[in-house]
């Protein structure tokens, strides 16, 4: 393994994160919270003299193969999330490092869980980090990093494929860097266009930033202990869901409609899918809440929002789902599993697994009826490699035996059976909110003990990295030479 290497892409990332905290240390100064600003400062400072120290050097091989772009993505996240964790611990926001790491982790991973009780009494320059996480997080944490750094150039590549959702990552321009702005440069444009919808419909120029972060990343922190809920505006409801149901698109189809390739974006199966998908449980759920709100519209706007908040992975609320009847908490609960877009900000499974996956068990079937039939899996018009297909598979049985472990730790704690099991799936998801009344949408993780806060932690983590990054990092084998 190449660990010069690893220590120098690792140290730029500690050098960038540094640079980042300057955000909420102006937000602070802005707001006259000097001494939340004063602190956020001194670790910016510490992290950038750090980082500046062990990346002055590019080493002279610069090469990194797959195991070290999965060790790089693996390692560099867990360090992103420590350091992003100093300014809740040292400011007195968050006063255990295990919550301030377990809200940190949230923040990055864009899952939008949240130990915190009161969190309207917040800073600013606290509120705007915590928000911050999601829209620095939704893209990649390395991705936004070689985006403004040129790390290694086209070997950048395997860190890009590493972190990237989805079972396949494709560059839309040659060069990795130039892929990654790309991407980063639409990620902007998108979010300067929704604040700037949140601030005309009367929002706050702040809350809109924060609501935006949240969106961008799908994550779901608000500065409100209502959410979007304490707006209690159509107009921002429609805004936030149609933004996060965008934010839930493969960007490379953004870039296809800015080249004018209107039909290979209308072609794409997994877009269709995602979309159909959508539209099917919020009707579905429409038609099932509507006796509890007795208005076709309220119910509409009520299923839609949180049909996209939770598909896209984002979890924000603006009603109590808690409450709903069983068949719509259950489309709620399915469609954490199956999560957004490969490609996007947006976590989960994947639309494109779950049409892939759907589409082997088809051509199985058909095997079986037709043994001498020849049946081939294709999305999008073309034929799916078995490789592709073996590897989809292999991740839903490595996720699934995840997801029990998980679950038998988390039964250590003596919760109800509704409580233990949706915190995993919420977590490992990256939603954010799950059912009972414990971690419902209206509740928080506080109450839950340090081992199992450290088990979901790991699990948010997993499940942002699609599990491989994070499980190389404990196995012994990795750090040998040879391998």
């Amino acid at each position: 393994m190449n660990y010069e290497m690893m220590l120098f892409v690792i140290m730029n990332i500690a050098r960038v994160e540094g640079a980042l905290m300057l955000l909420p240390a102006l937000v602070a100064l802005i707001y006259g919270e000097n001494t939340v600003a004063g602190k956020i400062l001194i670790i910016a400072v510490l992290c950038i003299c750090l980082g500046s120290v062990f990346s002055r050097k590019r080493p002279k091989r610069s090469d990194i193969f797959v195991k070290d772009g999965l060790m790089i993505v693996g390692l560099a996240w867990v360090m992103f999330s420590l350091l992003g964790a100093l300014p809740f611990y040292f400011t007195g926001a968050i006063p255990r490092f295990v919550d301030a790491f377990f809200e940190t982790v949230s923040g990055f991973t864009t899952t939008g869980s949240t130990i915190l009780t009161d969190i309207e009494s917040l800073p600013y320059g606290i509120h705007f980090w915590r928000a911050f996480t999601h829209w620095v997080g939704g893209m990649g944490v390395l991705v936004f990093v070689m985006a403004v750094i040129p790390l290694a150039g086209s070997k950048s590549l395997n860190i890009m494929k590493a972190e990237v959702p989805g079972p396949t990552m494709d560059k839309i321009v040659p060069k990795t860097r130039q892929t990654a702005k790309i991407l980063y440069l639409i990620y902007v444009v998108m979010t300067v266009a929704e604040v700037v919808l949140l601030v005309l419909g009367g929002m706050p120029l702040f809350d809109a930033l924060i609501h935006t972060f949240s969106t961008a990343g799908t994550g779901g922190f608000s500065n409100k202990a209502d959410s979007v809920s304490f707006y209690d505006s159509a107009y921002i409801d429609g805004v936030i869901t149609v933004f996060m149901a965008l934010f839930g698109v493969n960007f490379n189809l953004f870039y296809l409609l800015l080249l004018g390739k209107f039909a290979r974006v209308f072609k794409s199966e997994e877009l269709r899918t995602y979309i159909g998908i959508i539209a099917v449980a919020t009707l579905l759920i429409t038609i099932n809440i509507y006796p509890m709100y007795g208005s076709f519209l309220t119910s509409f706007r009520y299923s839609s929002f949180q049909v996209t908040t939770i598909i896209t992975t984002t979890g924000m609320m603006t009603t109590d789902f808690n409450l709903w009847p069983s068949f719509s908490k259950g489309i709620l609960l399915m469609l954490m599993f199956v999560g957004a877009c490969a490609g996007s900000t947006g976590g989960g499974l994947k639309v494109s697994r779950v049409l892939l996956l759907g589409k082997y068990i088809k051509s199985e079937i058909r095997k079986i009826v037709h043994p001498r039939s020849i049946v081939s899996v294709k999305v999008d018009g073309k034929v799916m490699d078995d490789t592709v297909i073996r590897s989809v598979t292999a991740y839903i049985m490595i996720y699934m035996s995840i997801l029990v472990a998980s679950y038998l730790m988390i039964s250590l704690n003596e919760l109800d059976l509704e409580t233990t099991l949706t915190s995993v799936i919420t977590c490992i998801n990256n939603v954010g909110p799950g059912f009972g009344e414990i971690i419902g949408p209206t509740q928080n993780f506080s109450t839950l003990s340090d081992f199992s806060k450290l088990v979901l932690t790991l699990d948010m983590l997993i499940g942002r990295l699609e599990i491989y990054p994070i499980l190389f990092i404990f196995s012994p084998r990795m750090f040998k030479r040879r391998f």
